[in-house]
């Protein structure tokens, strides 16, 4: 009974204190009270996110696919707030230091090369396009290191008992890709910063969906790689096939309202990589008939809603298929200009070829004679990170391919699902890395590098 009694006091105690904690929020006045009712709420979130090992993985995820940046001016869009949950997960990282397994391997070494790589040429970047600029490059490498940092928590760290829900992730990913829809169609008010890139139709000028991202190539991306997942689970029959064929249609018309080519040149790439890895007649059909129905259904809603839309995107992709030989840099929109101008760098500066300029700098020096954006991802690291970069990325892109396709081939129905989504994916984002810098993504390569740790990981005891 003493022990009943010394309960029931503790809780008359903690409800006393409550209590009073409330009537001091209440009373208090301008900036005070705002601190203490936003304690009052932030306590038991960070007392949750140190609990639980995945709970900081979760509000990240949720924060960096729904939530646009601070109307802030720092930085090129503003701050974000998922960052400040990523922050609180290198905390949980450091916390539970005594959890962490490392395995040494291909794929953990590429990473951890490629992000040294990155790191290392912030010296390059102060040197030749000074303090400022190398402070950009340095804060981009940040990025970069997230998605690491997300890897080695799910592979060999606290995440490697527990992990978040794919249900959780994708309702959170279906949520993004819907309002992207609802933003390209009433062209909702940018949030605080964005990429300016628009569609010129005879009815006006219309904002590319960019949904809650920065850019629209970004939720190109985004949408790709979960309608690959959506591919994968339809021939695994693992989940509800009509509501993902009806998810499939939001992100297949997300993926159009981005006004994207290399996306849907991606996701026709990771198809073909999946019916090679299938092989079987059945799934080959199965896939025919469930691409073909979900990518008519998309097109007749883009079609309904938005006509002029849907026949210039048409147009676009039906123009670049058949006078790519002839027109390659007005299909390529200038890129073949800015690879021309990064070659003609580098044949007249050849020593640069070694260390690279800097990461991320070519957008925001004249070192090399203006600001470029390659929008090609092995040319941006030859040039930024030099011939160490450049194979630092390539061993990274066939370390995660081998990694991955490992997994697809185990007798593990989870790991083999993961291990297929990131193959087939990976051999899409290989092809899209020539259009496009994909690795600066940092909202969306996260997610990816889970689902490749997600594959890899040993379930052991912590």
């Amino acid at each position: 009974m003493t022990g009943a009694h010394n309960l029931d006091w503790r809780r008359w105690g903690a409800a006393a204190l409550l209590i009073a904690y409330a009537c001091e929020v209440a009373l208090a006045h301008g900036v005070l009270k705002w601190a203490l009712a936003a304690a009052l709420v932030l306590a038991p979130m960070l007392a949750w996110i140190l609990y639980a090992a995945d709970a900081w993985l979760i509000l990240f995820f949720a924060a960096a696919l729904l939530a646009p940046p601070l109307p802030l001016n720092f930085g090129n869009s503003g701050p974000h707030p998922s960052l400040a949950f990523a922050a609180l997960g290198l905390g949980v990282g450091v916390v539970r230091l005594n959890e962490w397994r490392f395995h040494r391997g291909l794929l953990e070494g590429a990473l951890v090369t490629f992000l040294a790589v990155l790191a290392i040429s912030v010296a390059c970047a102060a040197i030749y396009s000074g303090e400022d600029v190398a402070i950009q490059s340095l804060a981009r490498v940040g990025l970069a290191g997230i998605s690491i940092f997300v890897f080695f928590y799910v592979s060999a760290g606290p995440g490697r008992a527990t992990s978040i829900s794919l249900q959780l992730l994708f309702w959170v990913a279906l949520a993004s890709a819907s309002f992207a829809c609802l933003d390209f169609y009433f062209q909702f008010p940018a949030p605080a910063g964005f990429e300016a890139q628009y569609v010129w139709l005879a009815s006006g000028i219309y904002r590319r969906a960019q949904g809650l991202f920065y850019e629209a190539s970004t939720l190109a991306n985004f949408c790709a790689f979960f309608l690959v997942m959506i591919a994968v689970a339809l021939v695994r029959r693992v989940a509800n096939r009509p509501l993902l064929l009806s998810a499939g249609v939001v992100f297949a018309s997300a993926l159009i309202f981005s006004y994207s080519r290399a996306a849907v040149l991606g996701v026709g790439v990771a198809l073909t990589t999946l019916l090679l890895l299938e092989r079987t007649h059945l799934a080959f059909r199965r896939l025919v008939w469930i691409v073909a129905g979900a990518l008519a259904a998309g097109l007749a809603i883009v079609y309904q809603v938005f006509p002029r839309f849907a026949e210039a995107y048409w147009s676009r992709i039906s123009y670049a298929a058949t006078n790519f030989s002839s027109s390659a840099d007005r299909i390529l929109t200038g890129r073949v200009e800015s690879w021309q101008t990064l070659i003609g760098f580098l044949a007249e500066n050849p020593w640069h070829a070694i260390f690279g300029v800097g990461y991320k700098t070519l957008p925001y020096s004249d070192f090399i004679g203006q600001r470029v954006v390659s929008d090609n991802m092995y040319l941006s690291a030859l040039v930024e990170t030099g011939i160490v970069g450049l194979g630092a990325l390539l061993v990274l892109n066939f370390a995660i391919l081998r990694a991955g396709y490992t997994a697809a081939r185990s007798s593990d129905s989870e790991k083999s699902f993961y291990g297929t989504w990131i193959f087939c994916f990976w051999t899409a984002q290989m092809v899209q890395m020539l259009s496009a810098d994909v690795l600066t993504f940092w909202r969306v390569m996260p997610v990816s590098l889970w689902v490749l740790a997600m594959a890899v990981r040993k379930r052991v005891p912590l």
